[in-house]
């Protein structure tokens, strides 16, 4: 994916994790991008290991969800952390 696919997705996903996810996070914009491009690395990790190819293609929906599922994944670890 180009910069500005990673950014997009990035948001999108972010933002729809910041949503479903039960706690409060800060972070604004930016935040939710750096979420969700966190979410398409750990998102993509997980399915290429379950699904044996590459699942962050380009932008859409495919890559959405699955970075959306890495975000709440990367949230949950990062709350149980910290």
């Amino acid at each position: 994916m180009s910069i500005v696919a990673w950014i997009v997705v990035g948001l999108i996903a972010g933002v729809l994790a910041n949503f479903i996810y039960p706690e409060p996070s800060a972070g604004g914009i930016l935040g939710a991008i750096v979420l969700g491009i966190v979410g398409a690395v750990v998102g993509g990790f997980l399915a290429g290991l379950i699904m044996k190819r590459d699942m962050t293609t380009g932008i859409n929906i495919e890559t959405i969800v699955v970075s959306v599922v890495g975000a709440l994944v990367a949230l949950f670890i990062w709350n149980a952390i910290f």
